[in-house]
This record gives structure tokens, sequence and C-alpha cells, in this order.
């Protein structure tokens, strides 16, 4: 019997995957705890209608990025610290500090997660930090730490 899963289910498959199923194991498991439907006409359609919205929703999720990767090709972003003698910080730059002054300066929203860092940045001057806005779409900024 063909069942569209609701949920992944360790061993059978993944959500809104199509699988074949033994008819037992159907209706006496999956279909009484919500966890598959059957895969008729009307089901089939609305997955497929779903796969579309998804992948639609991508595609507009990826333009948006590439629109502010190329914003961002231009930026210089300034992040004033505190620092001590030969221009070594008290701290350190983090990803979230260059995420929030993108946001403050900028009004571009990048989450502190998205923000390539090896390890922050510890001395004053331009450093270029990798930014991963989307699937398959990187872009570059030059942040320039200011000592006070």
């Amino acid at each position: 019997m063909k069942v569209i899963l609701k949920q992944d289910i360790k061993g059978v498959g993944k959500k809104d995957q199509v699988i074949n199923a033994a008819d037992g194991y159907a209706r006496n498991y999956l279909f009484p705890k919500n966890l598959a439907v059957p895969a008729d006409q009307g089901n089939m359609n609305n997955l497929k209608a779903k796969n579309e919205s998804v992948a639609y929703r991508k595609g507009e999720d990826k333009k948006e990025a590439e629109e502010i990767a190329k914003r961002l090709k231009d930026i210089t972003v300034k992040i004033k610290v505190k620092a001590g003698e030969n221009g070594r910080l008290f701290g350190a730059v983090t990803s979230k500090e260059i995420s929030e002054a993108l946001k403050k300066d900028y009004k571009i929203d990048v989450d502190k997660k998205k923000v390539l860092l090896q390890e922050s940045i510890k001395a004053a001057g331009v450093t270029i930090v990798d930014l991963k806005l989307n699937e398959g779409v990187m872009a570059k900024v030059k942040v320039m730490v200011v000592p006070e």
C-alpha cells in the first residue's frame, strides 16, 4: 500500500516521502498514530502543491540573498572597541557584534550564526569575513575594527 509519511520515521522514511508499506503496518500502526496518510489522488495533489510552494519559496529566498550579497560587496562595517597599547583589544569582536553592526548601520539583517569566523577578531585593523546568506550564496564583508 502506498502511503505519504507525515513525520520522519526511523528506518522507514522521511516526512512527505511516498513509500510502499505493508497493508497491516499501514492500517494498524501508521494511520492510527497519524504518522501517514494514504497516497490517493487528493493527498498526492496536496503533496505536489506543497513541494512546489517550498521550491518557490527557496527560489525567492535565494534571489533575496543574492541581492544582499551584492549590497555587502561594497560595505565596510566599522566596529569601535576599547583597546590597549599596540592595537590589542580588550576582549574580541564576535560574530554577534558584526551582525548587530550590519543591522544598525546598514539595515541588513544577518543572523549571527551565518557570520563565519574561524576565531574572534582580537586585533585592530581590517578583516574580511565570510557570510553564508543562503544555500549556495556566500558574501564577503570588510570589518574595520577601530580602537577607541
